[in-house]
Order: C-alpha cells, then structure tokens, then sequence
C-alpha cells in the first residue's frame, strides 16, 4: 500500500481537468492551453512510475504499486487500483496519445471548444481506469464512461453522416456492456451463494467455482463485450463508420486506445475468471483473428476514402493481436502487447497525417489524390514512414510485435502461423496500393497547398522516435512486459500476486 495516490491522481486529473475546460468556456484558447497542461502533467506523471519498474524487476508477477479503498462496502465495491509492466506501457500510451489529441484539434475543433475538451479529457479518465481497475465493478464503470463521451465526439463534431456512426457506435456498444454487466452479476451472486463473501474484487471472484456450461456462458458475455470493442468479425461493421465520420482527435483515441481495452479486458478480465472456459473457446478467437486479418485486409483493399482503408487496416492488424492471445504462450503475449503499443502509435499516426490533409484539400478520395509527393513533400515523407512501419517492414515498430506473435504461434500451431503470415501480405498490398495513389502519379488542377507546420511536426516528431524506439531496442519494453507476464504462460498466475 502507498500512502499519496498516485495512481488515482493520474487517472482522475484529467476528469478535474474536463471540468476545468467545461469552466473556460468563453475563452477557447485558456481551454486548449489548460487541456494541453492538464495531458502534459499526466504524462509527467506517468513518466515517474517509470522508477518503480527496476525495483521489481526480479520478481515476476509483482504489481509495482496497489492503491486500495473502502467505497461500498455493502455491496462489496473497493476503490482497487494496481499497476504492473502492462498496465504501466498502456497508461503512457494513453496519456501520450492524449495530449497529441489535444494539439490535433487545435486549429480542427472551432465551434463548441469547451464541450468538445470536456469529452475529451473525461474519456482519458475512462481509458486509464480500465488499465488500472482490479475491482471488477469499479472496472465495469470506467468501461462505460470511456464509451459515453466518445458518442458526443462523433456526434457532435464528426463529418459527414456523424449521426448514422454515433447511433451504430452506441448499440454495439451498450449491447455488448448490458450482457456484460448481467454476467458479472451473475457470478458476483454466484460467488457470494459459494462463499458468503460479498465482493467484486477480481482475485476473489477467480476463486468461485463453475460448471462447465455456466463457464462458458459467463465467459461468452464477457468476451462479446470485448469483442465488440475491439472489434472482432463479425461484430465489428461500426468502426469504419466511427472512424470515417469521427474528428481526428476520436479517430486517435478510437485506434490508439479503445481498441486496445478490448484486448487488455480480455487478457486481464475474461481469461483469468473463465480459464477453463478460455481454454475450450480459443480455437475460436484464433479462427476470428485469422478471419478478421484476411476479411478486413481485403475490404481495405477495395476501399476509395483513404481514412475508411486505414479503418479496416485497423481491424485485419487487431485480427493478428487476438491471435496471439488466444495461443496464450508468453512470447505470443509479448508480442501482443507489444503489437498494441505499435499499433496505437502507426495508426494514430496515419489518422492524424489524414486529418492533416483533409484540411488542406477537403477530401479524403484516393482518385482525387495524387502527386503528394512534389506538393506537399515533408507531409509525404512522414506519411510514407508510418505506412512502412504499418506494413512490418524491418526496424520498425510493428516488425517486432509481428514476428513474436508468428513466432510464438508456429511452436504450437505451424500451421496456423503460416496463415497468419499469408494474412499480412494483405498489408503490403494494400499499404503499397495506397502509397501509390497517393503520394505518386500527378496532381491534377491542384491549388498550391501548405506543407506542415510547427504544431504538426510537434506532433508527429515524438510518434516518428518512438517507431524507432520501439523497432530498434524494443527490449527494455519487452522486459518490463515479459516480468509482468511470468507465469501466465498455462494459466493465468500473474493476477494471484493482486492485493
């Protein structure tokens, strides 16, 4: 136990800082800056617990900091938060990606700044709950309150058909959280009929006994919620709306950070309760993996609005994460999570470089494209770095994640390994389709348009380091990984070290 809360601190300053933004209403520059702040401390925050991860770094399973607290006691509810390895890279991936969402909106976001901020910030202290809850409930709660802003996001300050996406975006959503949440009754009842405990508490509740079809009915529910979220076939159909209709900043924050609960829910929620259950329906995920690699990869191919092919690029390299989750060794759970930080950074990367383009020229058509390359040249470079990172190309980010998860796969399924490898050549070709059409070929009739400014290299400098970072000298991230995963190699071990 720690005696200043750090951990709540972190996640509940950016909701201080939403109402503080909501506060600066009249005056849209004070709300951008005091957002930006806000993000930044976070951030400086985060950087800290940085300092705990050495001291444990020989004792595998060991969380690096719990906070814990009476809240409803009658029913059971604490105030639990826990940080180890995976939740430490994932809550610098959120309030990093977080203050990036702030300088993208800058200039994007001009009507209704101080409602636009509130949502934002509001949402960040959803995502970095999810990361760090360990009560099952309170966990249940920052699920939800990271989706409700994001319906505003989209419907308020998206494009084109913003209300057809927001309403999708919001029965998939709460269809999945409302099962969700009948399941975790279900065993919060059940467990307190087998013990007497009433409780929400996560490494309680693995305690409770099932039988086998019990098991994989609450196993199913939770999974659906997650897999919606993630998004696996075929529950996956309102991401490119949400995508192609959201601002920039909801298309970062979707990518970089939403998608990734899913993944997380799964890997510290859903197996550790229900391994059993895990067990018996991982052929599925992995046949849902594979199909969403392909499926998607192939619907990307055929897609005209540049933003809509990297929606579904997003879903077929979700499909190869899931994958090595569901082989569950640790090296194919290495390179999942590690894949999740790569993918949260290529993909933001490539929504922001849109974003940055639709101002410019107002379409995102790839026919209306075109000659990038000679007008706007420093956009182009970037562009064409963060889609060769997306594709795996070697020394890059995405590569390692890549490699580990096939690699890891192929000691127990060889010949699933090669399918998942057959599923990213679908990358290559439609990262290199889009490349052409794009940055090559002529412009025609195209007024002379600016290339990118100081806020904008700001912005995409940082993303650019940490391809290189991760791609070049992924091992401390794998190291501060691979502690926190000893032991869930068979079952999931890590979670009995809980407070």
């Amino acid at each position: 136990m720690n005696t200043f809360p750090l951990l709540g601190t972190i996640v509940f300053l950016p909701l201080m800082g939403a109402f503080g933004a909501l506060a600066c209403r009249k005056n849209d520059l004070l709300c951008r800056r005091l957002s930006l702040a806000v993000m930044l401390t976070d951030l400086i925050l985060v950087l800290s617990l940085f300092a705990l991860a050495p001291q444990t770094a020989d004792i595998p399973g060991t969380w690096l900091r719990v906070e814990d607290f009476s809240w409803m006691a009658s029913l059971g509810v604490r105030f639990t938060l826990a940080l180890d390895g995976i939740s430490l890279i994932l809550i610098l991936l959120t309030t990093g990606l977080g203050a990036i969402a702030v300088l993208v909106s800058w200039n994007e976001i001009t009507d209704h700044v101080s409602p636009f901020h509130f949502f934002l910030l509001s949402m960040m202290t959803g995502v970095l709950g999810v990361f760090l809850a360990m009560d099952v409930f309170l966990f249940y709660l920052f699920w939800e309150l990271q989706a409700i802003p994001m319906f505003f996001l989209i419907g308020v300050w998206g494009h084109g058909n913003r209300i057809y996406a927001t309403v999708k975006f919001a029965l998939f959503t709460i269809s999945g959280s409302l099962v969700m949440l009948l399941a975790l009754l279900g065993l919060h009842l059940l467990h307190a009929h087998q013990s007497g405990e009433t409780t929400f508490a996560l490494h309680r509740l693995m305690q409770t006994s099932f039988t086998q079809p019990v098991e994989l009915i609450f196993f199913a529910a939770f999974v659906l919620a997650f897999a919606i979220k993630i998004p696996l076939i075929p529950v996956h159909t309102w991401l490119p709306d949400a995508h192609t209709e959201a601002p920039t900043a909801g298309s970062v924050i979707l990518a970089g950070l939403l998608l990734k609960t899913g993944v997380y829910a799964l890997l510290r929620i859903a197996v550790p309760l229900f391994p059993h259950a895990a067990q018996t329906l991982s052929p599925l995920l992995l046949v849902l993996g594979l199909t969403g690699m392909f499926y998607a990869g192939w619907i990307a191919l055929a897609q005209e609005d540049l933003k809509r092919l990297v929606a579904y690029s997003s879903i077929s390299h979700m499909g190869l994460i899931v994958v090595g989750l569901a082989v569950w060794n640790v090296t194919t759970l290495s390179g999942s999570i590690l894949q999740m930080i790569n993918h949260g950074i290529t993909t933001s990367a490539l929504f922001i470089l849109i974003g940055m383009l639709d101002e410019r020229l107002h379409t995102r058509k790839l026919s209306e494209l075109g000659g990038l390359w000679k007008t706007i040249p420093l956009w182009s470079g970037f562009f064409l770095f963060f889609s060769l990172a997306s594709l795996g190309l070697p020394g890059l980010n995405n590569f390692i994640g890549e490699v580990l998860i096939l690699v890891g796969t192929f000691t127990q399924r060889p010949g699933l390994a090669a399918v998942g490898f057959l599923g990213l050549l679908w990358t290559v070709i439609y990262s290199l389709r889009m490349l052409r059409e794009s940055l090559w070929g002529e412009a025609e009739n195209r007024p002379d348009i600016a290339d990118l400014t100081r806020r904008e290299l700001t912005i995409l400098i940082p993303l650019c380091l940490g391809v290189f970072w991760l791609g070049l000298h992924p091992g401390p991230t794998l190291n501060i990984i691979g502690t926190a995963l000893a032991g869930l190699d068979v079952t999931p071990e890590l979670l009995a070290h809980t407070p």
